[in-house]
């Protein structure tokens, strides 16, 4: 594990590193929610899962969380952080895949066509929040949502009619940490939530890549 800083217009932002053992076939950039840091269960689940298969994971902490502040920052400023972060991965030239938790899920379903992300991985998606389910909807990309079945900002079954390219996986009786109550224990969570986006994101980098023309996809930095 290494830790990089990266200048942002609102500030430094700091990607954390999980790399494979050996050469990286695609990375994986997350993002947190407005609650947590990158120390969220199911960001460090992935983390540890995914370099098994050859995924490079980097885990984005937002400058207003390094600065100390509570409060998330607005809208553009966790955009336009995400999107330096973005450019300065990109110069790998390995396909990239944007994802986060809560806050950050929707932050990678605003920026994922104009950054070029191969595919969206969206856990404890904030179904609620005002304009979330039209961000997910438009996010143009394949999109993987991972939802706790009782999660408070937006059961399963709350959401709207999906199509084709966004799949929505439940991991049963688990509220927005993916805390289960039950027979289904929180590692039990975890470990689904790893296998799941495993699985998908091993069928999306065997996928032709989406054809539209990203800002950034030739960018590095």
């Amino acid at each position: 594990m290494t830790t990089e800083l990266v200048d942002t217009p609102v500030g430094k932002a700091r990607i954390t590193w999980h790399p494979p053992d050996g050469n990286a076939r695609a990375v994986a950039l997350l993002g947190h929610g407005s609650a947590t840091g990158v120390e969220a269960p199911d960001l460090q689940a992935l983390a540890t899962a995914l370099p098994s298969r050859g995924v490079l994971v980097g885990l984005v902490t937002q400058p207003y969380r390094l600065e100390g502040n509570r409060a998330a920052a607005d809208e553009a400023s966790l955009d336009a952080a995400w999107t330096a972060v973005w450019a300065s991965a990109a110069g790998m030239g390995l396909p990239m895949i944007a994802g986060g938790r809560s806050a950050g899920a929707q932050v990678a379903c605003r920026t994922a066509v104009e950054l070029g992300a191969r595919a969206v991985l969206a856990l404890a998606y904030p179904l609620l929040g005002p304009g979330s389910a039209r961000e997910l909807l438009a996010t143009g990309r394949p999109t993987l949502v991972i939802q706790g079945g009782s999660d408070p900002f937006g059961r399963p079954d709350q959401f709207p009619a999906l199509p084709p390219e966004i799949e929505l996986v439940e991991i049963p009786a688990a509220n927005h940490t993916f805390d289960a109550a039950g027979a289904v224990t929180h590692p039990g969570s975890m470990a689904r939530i790893a296998t799941s986006a495993g699985e998908w994101i091993e069928r999306r980098l065997s996928a032709p890549p989406s054809t539209s023309s990203p800002r950034l996809a030739q960018h590095g930095g």
